[in-house]
């Protein structure tokens, strides 16, 4: 292991480049679908070692003497997010005739501008680097800053964060509801390091300990809030019928089409119960699952009414229209809710939409070089103003996501509020079959152990599912799949062990406290070297 280490801290030109490139992409097989965490456990030591080599020139200084260890934080980015990632470009060949042009910049443009996020990491736990577990501590808490930064700068795109790598099945999941997004990044990136210190041999047996005891006490956490789930014999539960139709998204929005996908939703939402069954209380359609302009069809109000008996409610994905004066237009991606007699009882819209997909930022000089959102059909989105629970009848609410806006961390508030359970719709046909839905299904279901609630996934295409306040799949429709789901889905089940804890206030706790243990690691051997 020292030769090893030896070998990478000593390379420099495109062989340095190479292997933070490959440290990178082989991190990025720890996430969803892959999950194979122990290539974080290569990727990340080696990384450490590329930063242990990342020296200045004697001459630079200030700022300057950062430059190295920007380009391998760079590198290691670039890899991570290129093999991640690749599959945005996927939505660009939908209308290729109008996008394909694009796809370099969805396929190396992005993974290229998120690579500084990582950069920006590496630098940082270089102005605290030492050469003993301390600069493990200061990689930590810089990659967990970074990752805090991605979910919250230029509105934000913290997928595939590089705590997820840490929680690949229900049981590694519970951790989030104790520390959050924060902590989960802080410890993971800390206990993915350790393995660098099999080189130098110093805090060896220190590192051993805390990186032993960690993943003991987080999978020791999970079993036991699992072994607390409380049974669901006699818990009060809401029958919910989810579809998923898989209409390609080429066809989506053509007007040919329109009749028959809407024809195809009602087929799937009138489908009889399987023998056994009960009829369900909500029916959950798709995003955006009704094929055209809401208020241009009041034809297909009363068509929904008539789908569902006088007792039932509909979600219904919807574009709707609002006229805003002068001749201007704002449109929504929203979700309405429908009652048995085709009233609208409430309706969302969505608040954080997807940049470039949705709505394009910094739209009067991008616009300039021919870059246009994908939602081209109706000239882009407008923003709702607020997430509140809907009404879903009979005195039961449900807090509202639609589709990437359920990859943001702590959005679902511990407990949900008034809220007894989450509701997710999506549409991930734009992606097909690629590592895309299983990713957003990956963080719909942290979502769920974050807040301790039951959710409800409506997919058009991807992965339609009932995932329990534990992130536990009860029933799942697969990509490509075209059913329905019918589901006693118990509400507000999982409830937090330990309720009492802030998830935000426990994770910045553990990431300040690295952060000086990290820092006075780096004052004292300065000193010692002095």
């Amino acid at each position: 292991m020292e030769r090893l280490a030896g070998k990478i801290i000593l390379l420099s030109g495109a062989g340095r480049a190479l292997v933070g490139l490959a440290a990178g992409a082989l991190a990025s097989l720890s996430q969803a679908p892959f999950d194979f965490p122990l290539a974080a456990f290569v990727a990340f030591p080696v990384l450490v070692w590329l930063l242990d080599g990342a020296v200045a020139a004697p001459e630079r200084r200030g700022l300057r003497r950062l430059g190295p260890s920007l380009l391998v934080g760079w590198l290691f980015g670039f890899g991570y997010f290129l093999v991640g990632l690749w599959w945005t470009g996927n939505a660009l060949l939908v209308e290729a005739d109008l996008f394909a042009w694009a796809l370099p910049l969805a396929i190396i443009g992005l993974p290229a501008l998120l690579a500084f996020f990582y950069a920006f990491a590496a630098a940082l736990a270089k102005i605290a680097w030492s050469d003993d577990i301390g600069r493990i501590a200061a990689l930590a808490v810089a990659f967990a800053l970074a990752e805090w930064l991605r979910s919250v700068l230029f509105s934000g795109f913290p997928w595939n964060a590089v705590g997820y790598a840490a929680m690949p099945v229900p049981l590694a999941m519970q951790s989030i509801a104790i520390v959050g997004a924060v902590g989960i990044n802080v410890l993971a990136v800390f206990v993915f390091s350790l393995p660098a210190l099999l080189a130098g041999r110093v805090h060896l047996k220190l590192g051993a300990a805390l990186g032993v005891g960690l993943v003991a006490i987080h999978l020791g956490y999970g079993g036991l809030r699992l072994s607390q789930a409380e049974a669901t014999d006699g818990a009060e539960t809401i029958a919910i019928r989810v579809i998923q139709p898989s209409i390609l998204q080429s066809q989506k929005w053509d007007m040919a089409e329109r009749d028959r996908i809407f024809q195809a939703h009602l087929d799937l939402t009138t489908r009889p119960v399987e023998e056994g069954g009960e009829k369900a209380d909500i029916v959950v359609w798709p995003e955006t699952s009704v094929p055209f302009l809401f208020g241009d069809r009041p034809d297909a109000l009363a068509a929904l009414g008539a789908a569902i008996d006088d007792d039932q409610r509909l979600l219904a994905g919807i574009v709707r229209a609002e006229a805003r004066g002068e001749g201007e237009t704002s449109y929504y991606n929203s979700i309405v809710v429908i009652d048995g007699s085709g009233e609208i009882v409430d309706a969302f819209d969505k608040v954080r939409l997807v940049p470039f997909g949705e709505y394009l930022p910094f739209q009067e000089f991008l616009s300039r070089f021919g870059l246009r959102q994908l939602a081209q059909n109706i000239g882009g989105f407008s923003a709702g103003s607020t997430r509140r629970p809907l009404d879903l009848g009979g005195g039961v609410s449900g807090l509202p996501f639609i589709c990437y806006e359920v990859i943001f961390p702590g959005i679902a508030p511990r407990g949900g509020g008034d809220a007894r359970l989450l509701i997710n719709v999506t549409n991930d046909a734009w992606f097909g079959d690629t590592p895309g839905p299983y990713q957003h299904f990956r963080q719909a279901q942290f979502r769920a152990v974050e807040s301790g609630l039951p959710l409800v996934r409506a997919a058009n295409n991807g992965i339609s599912a009932v995932v329990d306040g534990y992130g536990r799949v009860v029933d799942g429709l697969a990509v490509d799949a075209v059913g329905v789901l019918d589901v006693d889905v118990p509400l507000g089940e999982a409830g937090a062990f330990l309720p009492s804890l802030r998830p935000g206030l426990v994770g910045w706790s553990l990431l300040i406290a690295l952060g000086i243990a990290a820092t006075a690691n780096n004052l004292r051997s300065r000193h010692r070297v002095n």
